[in-house]
């Protein structure tokens, strides 16, 4: 296991590799050990990895919201001194990354949303969220992963998948809740026309958290987007398909090396 680093500002990260940096940031639940299958992209780039506020061994837990998450993470590489990176965030990681681009779009080389949405109209929150309601804060107040949600995120249901599932998905008390609403405030249907850096945009087919017409219409508002399905993956792809996955990000990288 990588040995994690503590930002003066109380930001853990892992910081591995050498190359053009490459920050990962983590969904809702998540710790930044879920990253773990993605460590072999060190070999290209300077992987930048954050736990969010709240989560994992960060221990700031006052001032949940996307906006915070975000100015965290530039407050972390501008310690850190890096100007500009790709960034690359999950769910609601995607989100942090879309705050990010607001705040400060020249630190974004590119995007990379993975499994991400952009807004949730109030239908939206009732289809996805209402009828899951009891036993999302069930989830928050054990501060447990559940099978609940291991079956939500996962299409694979084979042991390796979910065992990784159970050790990385580390949702804390009060703070699941509290930045699973942070995520229903979230409205950047003007921001997605304005970003001008090349973005990935990657859905999951069977995804039951996050449904891929979400990312479809991300993509229909951003004109320098590229939109991908991943073939039998649910919400984590990551960890479902890391080699197909993995690919797929080192052939976009690379291609804005060369472009």
């Amino acid at each position: 296991m990588e040995k994690a680093k503590m930002s003066k500002l109380g930001v853990p990260y892992l910081r591995l590799g050498k190359g053009e940096p490459l920050v990962l940031i983590h969904g809702l639940g998540e710790v930044k050990e879920g990253w773990e299958d993605q460590y072999e992209l060190a070999d290209q780039f300077e992987l930048i990895i954050p736990d969010l506020r709240g989560h994992g061994e960060c221990h700031k837990s006052d001032g949940i919201s996307i906006r915070n998450f975000a100015s965290d993470v530039i407050g972390l590489l501008e310690e850190l001194e890096v100007n500009n990176a790709h960034i690359l965030g999950l769910s609601m990681g995607g989100a942090v990354a879309q705050e990010m681009y607001r705040q400060a779009p020249t630190c974004c080389r590119t995007l990379l949303l993975i499994s991400s949405f952009h807004y949730f109209p109030k239908k939206l929150k009732g289809l996805l969220f209402d009828p899951r309601k009891g036993k999302l804060e069930r989830i928050s107040t054990s501060g447990q992963p559940s099978e609940f949600a291991a079956r939500m995120a996962l299409y694979s249901w084979d042991k390796e998948t979910v065992e990784k599932f159970d050790k990385f998905f580390q949702p804390k008390r009060g703070i699941f809740i509290d930045s699973l609403l942070a995520c229903f405030e979230v409205n950047n249907l003007t921001l997605l026309p304005t970003i001008n850096v090349p973005t990935l945009i990657v859905g999951g087919q069977y995804d039951a958290v996050l449904p891929i017409w979400i990312q479809l219409w991300m993509h229909k508002l951003m004109p320098h987007s590229e939109f991908i399905i991943m073939r039998n993956t649910g919400h984590l792809a990551k960890l479902e398909a890391k080699d197909r996955f993995n690919n797929l990000l080192r052939k976009f990288l690379v291609q804005q090396k060369t472009a």
